[in-house]
């Protein structure tokens, strides 16, 4: 996934993103592209293991708990702030839960996780930041 007209029809289908390692504190990375995405219209349901609530947002301990509780279907998009190493049961759970789009942020990177999403049929994209293709595409 490297064109503009990719990155569009991603953003265009996507309406629920699940932020994995979404932080609570606002300096963080996590932390802004959360809020920017949630302010461009998104629904963000943040994922953490500690945290009780983001951006006005319940946080959930994981992907499966949030499909639980949301129910099957309703995350289109996983975005992935990850160390590697974490990457691969998340993409099992993305698999799970039926998302469509597997996000891994900048200097996220794991080549069977990524290559077992995309035999699953999920789009991914790595080592791009969701907030800068976005603002890229004048969206």
């Amino acid at each position: 996934m490297t064109t503009t007209t990719d990155f569009a029809a991603i953003f265009a289908s996507t309406r629920t993103i699940a932020v994995v390692g979404l932080s609570p504190k606002p300096e963080r990375d996590s932390h802004r592209v959360a809020r920017y995405l949630q302010q461009q219209g998104y629904r963000i349901v943040p994922i953490h293991p500690a945290a009780k609530e983001v951006l006005g947002e319940v946080v959930y301990p994981s992907l499966a708990a949030a499909a639980q509780a949301l129910g099957a279907g309703r995350i289109d998009m996983v975005d992935v702030f990850l160390s590697n190493e974490l990457v691969p049961p998340v993409v099992d759970e993305a698999i799970a839960i039926g998302a469509r789009t597997l996000w891994l942020q900048i200097g996220v990177q794991h080549a069977a996780a990524q290559a077992k999403a995309q035999a699953a049929g999920l789009t991914v994209v790595h080592n791009l930041c969701t907030m800068v293709e976005h603002r890229m595409l004048g969206l």
